[in-house]
């Protein structure tokens, strides 16, 4: 998917915003396409599911997340196609979406949002409960990817993966900081006490990453399970400063502004990199923003990349609970490798996975919909969660 890289600092969004809007114009519905993006997150829902539940075809799942590392990891979501909780890009996406909450709201959507950060908090409230441990995945990944089965029918082993002092994970450790700080100011005005209780636990987590200091994926426990679905390529230094700039956000103290400064340099901070994702935070000092009218269908191929919106949109994405029928309209086991006749269909997906978000297009420009091309098709929730807050200021500024 092609992305606008910038190098404005983020006191420089909303006019940088403002004049993209009028270059892109407002052709686009951008309250129906926040509203979808927003919903994506409910299809994406682990564990005991809320009786509010707008998505139908998902039901209950992983209920019990964690028991093998004796703790309570139920909830959280699944962060893509598979039926894995990885918590690096889970934590990402809860900082996308905090940011795009606390900075341009959601209109018509406040509840839906908040209520799509909380499923994500409180999973990472339960992932920092033990102190000095975060819990940072659960699923083997390689099982998981070996079969194709709705997270419904899971039997493959939920195998419960931390770090530690001795086996330390700066950069999921520092992420999942910023995500509880990011929170923290979400949900400031609307629940002061939840507020806190997610800044207190920042505020702890940081430390930890920071005085135990190392590459998660570099870990001997970890990097089977990590590499290659979410290793970290550009190392932990930038999860600390992203770290440390939410915190001081999050509590007016110099002390974060002042470790930035002190760490700049050994950390990287002046490095010239244009890339912004769940692994390189570099870019988070400036702006992250998605060619958003690309996405909805001004583009080569004339069709959305966001499953719902539009006339025409992939029909076949590469994703479990969505190719399969719904645990709804078949109740039965559908086996590990039982799964795979659903994959290999060339029908669409029986589930729309209303609000997805795509991979998007090769650097042709052209999208085959081929569920097996899971690099174009697998819609993620670290696609989806930055584009919360930029609809979300499209919508709330029209012209």
């Amino acid at each position: 998917m092609p992305q606008l890289h910038c190098h404005h600092s983020p006191l420089f969004l909303s006019l940088l915003l403002l004049s993209l809007h009028h270059v892109l114009g407002a052709g686009h519905d951008y309250a129906d396409a926040l509203s979808k993006c927003i919903l994506f997150f409910e299809g994406q829902r682990s564990g005991r599911l809320p009786a509010r539940q707008r998505v139908r075809w998902r039901g209950d799942s992983a209920l019990s997340d964690g028991q093998a590392g004796g703790v309570d990891l139920e909830g959280g979501y699944y962060d893509a196609g598979d039926n894995v909780k990885f918590g690096f890009p889970l934590a990402f996406t809860t900082t996308m979406l905090a940011w795009g909450m606390s900075e341009f709201g959601a209109p018509g959507e406040v509840d839906n949002a908040m209520a799509a950060i909380r499923w994500a908090t409180d999973y990472l409230l339960k992932a920092v409960s033990q102190p000095g441990r975060v819990f940072v995945q659960v699923g083997d990944p390689a099982k998981d990817h070996n079969c194709w089965e709705r997270p419904e029918d899971m039997d493959t082993p939920r195998t419960v993966y931390s770090v530690d002092a001795a086996n330390p994970g700066s950069e999921v450790a520092a992420e999942t900081a910023a995500a509880l700080a990011a929170a923290s100011i979400a949900f400031r005005s609307s629940d002061s006490a939840y507020s806190q209780t997610l800044l207190q636990n920042a505020v702890r987590v940081f430390e930890f990453a920071d005085n135990h200091r190392g590459a998660y994926s570099d870990n001997p426990s970890l990097k089977s399970a990590v590499c290659p679905f979410y290793c970290d390529f550009s190392g932990y230094q930038d999860e600390l400063l992203w770290g440390a700039a939410w915190l001081g956000r999050a509590t007016g103290n110099e002390t974060y502004l002042n470790y930035i400064q002190n760490n700049r340099k050994i950390l990287g901070a002046d490095e010239n990199i244009n890339e912004f994702g769940w692994d390189n935070k570099h870019a988070g000092f400036n702006v992250l923003i998605s060619q958003v009218d690309y996405i909805l269908g001004d583009n080569p191929m004339n069709m959305s990349y966001m499953v719902g919106y539009g006339d025409r949109y992939p029909l076949k994405i590469h994703h479990r609970g969505s190719s399969l029928p719904s645990i709804v309209d078949h109740p039965q086991l559908i086996a590990c490798k039982e799964g795979f006749v659903y994959f290999s269909s060339s029908g669409p997906n029986p589930n729309m996975h209303v609000g997805a978000v795509v991979g998007g297009p090769g650097k042709d420009d052209k999208y085959n919909d081929d569920r097996a091309a899971f690099r174009l098709s697998e819609p993620t929730t670290y696609i989806n969660a930055p584009l919360v807050g930029v609809l979300a200021y499209f919508v709330a500024n029209p012209s």
